[in-house]
């Protein structure tokens, strides 16, 4: 496929594609847009939001995969190769050598005892905006893996949701 082997790339030329539609429409505000996803939509919010900060104002990332080396060898290693046979895709793929990019509001979300993005990914890619000087928000979910459940769903998207509000007028 396409992506094998480059996560994120072709992925985010399509969403800017659609974000080029969007924009063609007229109630469309483009100073105003914003994104949200998990897991990998986290990968993808935070990457976007990384690679083009003068389009989106506003990211809450998910569960995000934020250096591929660090996540689980079954999905991982199935698109991308290992870190020694593909170091140039893993490389690009790393959002830890994008932090000094970051303009808007980015907020990472995450379960503290997720097994699936361990919190080292999250806690490398707050090393690296500190170094980049750079300003991201961060929430964790004690006790919670990569899915919130219970109440804490329901904080989740309230939280999410007054984040948008918040920051994105």
């Amino acid at each position: 496929s396409c992506t094998h082997r480059h996560l994120g790339r072709i992925e985010m030329a399509d969403q800017m594609q659609g974000v080029k539609s969007l924009s063609s429409l007229p109630f469309v505000d483009t100073t105003r847009i914003g994104v949200h996803g998990w897991s990998f939509g986290g990968f993808m919010t935070t990457n976007l939001m990384l690679s083009h900060p003068e389009v989106f104002k506003v990211g809450v990332a998910g569960g995000p995969v934020l250096d591929w080396k660090y996540y689980e060898a079954m999905y991982g290693e199935r698109y991308m190769g290992t870190p020694e046979n593909n170091p140039e895709g893993y490389k690009e793929a790393s959002l830890l050598n994008k932090a000094k990019n970051l303009k808007g509001r980015l907020q990472i979300i995450i379960g503290y005892n997720d097994p699936v993005c361990v919190p080292q990914h999250s806690l490398a890619f707050l090393r690296a905006c500190e170094d980049a000087g750079t300003q991201p928000d961060f929430f964790t979910y004690p006790g919670q893996g990569h899915n919130m459940m219970g109440k804490d769903m329901i904080h989740l998207h309230e939280r999410i949701t007054r984040y948008f509000e918040d920051y994105l007028k």
